[in-house]
Formats: structure tokens, sequence, C-alpha cells
């Protein structure tokens, strides 16, 4: 069984996901031009939000040989360094240490592995006697491929490629930890162009010169999305692989859905503040992954109603037309608006029907009963607060 999780989010003018060139992320979609948030901007605003701080217990880096070597003598920084070579994970760049040796700075490509198995290779080092950087090397890749229950990993899974140079290291062991979550592009529910500002500042301390000291242009869009969430509960317990697996995936899950709903991504933010909440979740038990971006194939027309409560009745309708087309047995819905602010409803032969049983004006409510589906109680923590 999956957990499906489809939001209705409208944003106030804002570049929170731009381009090589500063641009707000576009595609084409239904013909037209549409606003874009990506997958993987979307993942790492969740994942590093304070709503999931706690549960954010994996290291991605180019620095691992920094961070083993952190609190250990010097000359283990050379050693860790070696290591990752064997690894397959060789030097990119150059840095001086304080005794004005040359080591590396960066690794070629990105790591994946989790603060206790970083605890664990610093322990290593401490007790290493006479071992050689290969054979330290060996054991960095088996702590690297058994410690992989820190719930962010688990949630969006690792695929390691390490160079060729650490073949030997790596063999027999997995590297892979397969996703449970599949996180779509955030597309906006209607066609949207980015707009142009044009800003200058001014000189507090004017002189001759009556123009302006600083002249610039930034691009923006003002758009609302469709966002879309795929989790495999089973696959998630899989993957924490703890004794307490169960409970754990249970309140990963919990923490998930509050930091999707109270998280935007950070771009330009200083400059438009666009933190907008969701005004619509409807969240599915089911036992496949569907994806509902094709009720907005159709752009939103908002000469009906407002663009929110437009996104959300093409949202119902499609649902709809899909539960008779292709059947809603077994499927479990719940839907959240502030307050109730939008109903999830359509309309048939002028009677308008209500598509989910559970109807939910807070979302630490729908948050505890999801988690209690799952067979769990859920307590809404406190951001900063353990």
């Amino acid at each position: 069984m999956l957990i499906q999780i489809h939001f209705i989010q409208n944003h106030s003018p804002a570049n929170l996901n731009r381009d090589d060139i500063g641009v707000p992320k576009t595609c084409y979609f239904g013909g037209v031009l549409r606003s874009r948030i990506s997958s993987q901007c979307l993942k790492r605003s969740i994942r590093r939000s304070v709503h999931f701080a706690d549960l954010c217990q994996g290291v991605r880096t180019r620095r691992l040989a920094q961070l083993v070597s952190e609190g250990l003598d010097a000359s283990h920084r050379r050693t860790a360094e070696d290591v990752m070579a064997s690894l397959g994970y060789g030097s990119k760049g150059k840095a001086k240490t304080e005794d004005d040796g040359d080591v590396s700075e960066t690794s070629d490509s990105l790591i994946y592995t989790t603060k206790t198995a970083i605890e664990k290779m610093q322990e290593c080092f401490r007790s290493r006697g006479s071992k050689s950087a290969s054979e330290l090397a060996a054991e960095f890749a088996e702590l690297i491929s058994r410690h992989t229950s820190a719930p962010d990993m688990a949630l969006s899974g690792r695929m390691l490629e390490p160079a060729g140079s650490g073949k030997d290291a790596w063999k027999g062991r997995d590297k892979t930890v397969e996703a449970a979550l599949q996180v779509a592009h955030a597309i906006s529910t209607h066609e949207a162009r980015p707009e142009v500002d044009y800003y200058v500042a001014a000189d507090d301390i004017p002189g001759d010169d009556p123009g302006a000291a600083f002249v610039n242009e930034a691009l923006f869009a003002s758009a609302c999305f469709y966002k879309y969430f795929s989790i495999d509960p089973d696959q998630l317990r899989r993957n924490l692989g703890t004794e307490e697996a169960r409970e754990a995936a249970t309140r990963t899950i919990g923490a998930f859905i509050r930091a999707a709903a109270l998280t935007t991504p950070s771009g330009k933010q200083n400059s438009f503040a666009a933190h907008n909440p969701p005004d619509g979740i409807l969240l599915e038990f089911r036992a496949t992954p569907i994806s509902y971006a094709n009720a907005f194939a159709k752009p939103v027309d908002t000469s009906l109603r407002d663009i929110t409560a437009q996104s959300i009745a093409q949202l119902a309708h499609y649902v709809r037309d899909l539960d008779v087309g292709l059947g809603s047995q077994g499927v479990d819905r719940l839907w959240y608006s502030p307050n109730l602010r939008y109903p999830l409803t359509v309309i048939e032969n002028e009677v308008e029907t209500e598509l989910t049983a559970s109807n939910y004006r807070s979302l630490d409510d729908l948050v505890g009963d999801v988690v209690g589906r799952l067979g769990h109680y859920w307590a809404t923590p406190v951001p900063g607060v353990r």
C-alpha cells in the first residue's frame, strides 16, 4: 500500500527555483508554458527544514575525508584522503593544511552516508594499529554499505558511483539504497510566464549624480502549483532496517508530510518572502501510484473563480473521472484545507458531492490520523525542542 500526497499550493511572486542564468524554471505542459519547481529542489528544502531536522541523519558531501579526520590527529587527514582514493573517491582540488602540506579539498563526486557511519570511521582510525589505507578502505566501504538507516536516506535512496580504482574495496557490497519516496516536479496549474522586475538602489550619501547607484533586473513568477509525492512505507521500513523500523518509518512519514506542507524552497526568499502554505492536500492510501497532473493538461481558467478554487475543482473532477474509469476500490482518501476553506467536491446533475469521507481543518489532525492508521500515536513536534 502506497501513500500518495497531492498538493495545491498558490505562491505569490517568487523565484523559488532558478536555472543557471537566474530565470525561474519552466516547462511546457498541455501545450503552454508553466512554472516549475524541480523535484531535487523540493526534496532538499524538505530534508533541510526545521520540521525534519531531528530525522536528517544523512550526510551528502565531497568532503568526507575532512569530516572523518575532524577531532583526530593532523596526520589522519592525509591518511583519510588515501582511504577515500582507495574507495574510488579521489581528490579534485587542493588546499593547505596547518602544516602547509598539500591535501585534497574535495573528492570528484558526492558520497552519501550517515552520521553514525562517520563516527564508526573515526573509531577505525583511533584503533587502526598497523592497518594500511586499503584495509581501512575495506572497513569504510562496509560501514557505508551497512549504515543506511538514516530516515532521509531511507526516503530518498542512494546511488554511489565510485571510480574504477575503488572496485576492490566495494566488491561484494551493496552500495545502492532503493528510494522509498518518489517526487514529481511541481508544475503550475495554469499558463505562467516569468516577469521582469526592474529595480534600483539609491546611494544614502548622494553626490552630484542624480541617478541610481545601482540598477538591475530580476525575473520572477507567481504560480499555483500542483505537487505530487508517493511514499512506499514497506520500502521505507526495509531501508531503515532497525528493530524499531515500523515505528521509525511511521514517524518519518508524519514528519515528511508536515515538512512538505510547511516548507518552501529558499530561492530568493529574502527578496520575495513567498512563504505560502498549501490550500489543499489530498492524501490517498492506494496500491498503485497515480499522478493527477493531467487534471491540469487544460490550464486553469481564472475567469471562473479564484485560481486556487478552480485548481482544486479541476483536481476533484479529474479524480472523479478516474474513479469512474478505473475504479476506486481499496482507495482510502483524506482531504485537508485550512479550516476547510476549500472543499474537495464535484458537481454532477446539479448535486455537489464530497470525494472524501475524512476531511480535516487542521494539518496536525491530518498527520495524526495518517500516523494512527499506520498503527502509532502522533505527537506534533516543536521545531528546535527535543
